[in-house]
């Protein structure tokens, strides 16, 4: 999928040194939202191994993980996941983060869109979700400015690591064709 300066992609095996990268050089955003793919990023063959599973994930329809990447560097930008997927329902979740330094500029939002896309029209999936904590205000504006709709508040919904549960805001999108 491309996009202007971007594209969303798969990852390769070779991507691991930047993936690997990526993880150390936002360590801190990265901490409380996303603290399995940091543990599973904390070395460089533990990141070849991500990916590899990642891979294999992708090949079982059972989470789709995607590298947002510079086009002209290859650069990895950022990570966007479909995730939680129940084929039955016809459901997903969205699970996505961006560098600091590509930050506010809408990459995101347009990331969002195109996986909403391929979610609803190559997956067939219904219904898109997109969960995100009322202090986190970027992933609130993603979720509206992706056309996502809020439905409702989800009490103790995430744990992030040593902390208590965190209420998080759900928002849907739903594939009108």
């Amino acid at each position: 999928m491309l996009n202007e300066n971007f594209i969303i992609d798969t990852l390769k095996p070779s991507d691991a040194k930047q993936l690997y990268q990526f993880v150390l050089d936002n360590n801190e955003r990265l901490s409380k939202y996303f603290p399995v793919t940091l543990s599973s990023n904390s070395t460089l063959e533990k990141s070849t191994e991500y990916i590899e599973i990642k891979a294999k994930e992708i090949e079982q329809k059972i989470n789709f993980t995607f590298a947002i990447r510079e086009i002209d560097s290859q650069k990895i930008m950022g990570l966007i996941i479909i995730k939680k997927i129940d084929w039955v329902k016809s459901i997903g979740e969205l699970a996505y983060c961006i560098g600091s330094d590509f930050e506010g500029k809408g990459i995101i939002t347009k990331t969002v869109k195109a996986i909403s896309d391929f979610a609803h029209e190559e997956l067939g999936l219904k219904t898109i979700q997109i969960m995100a904590h009322i202090t986190n205000l970027a992933s609130l504006k993603v979720a509206r400015n992706s056309g996502f709709i809020w439905k409702k508040t989800l009490l103790n919904q995430f744990t992030p690591v040593n902390e208590p549960a965190l209420d998080m805001e759900l928002y849907e999108h739903t594939n009108e064709k």
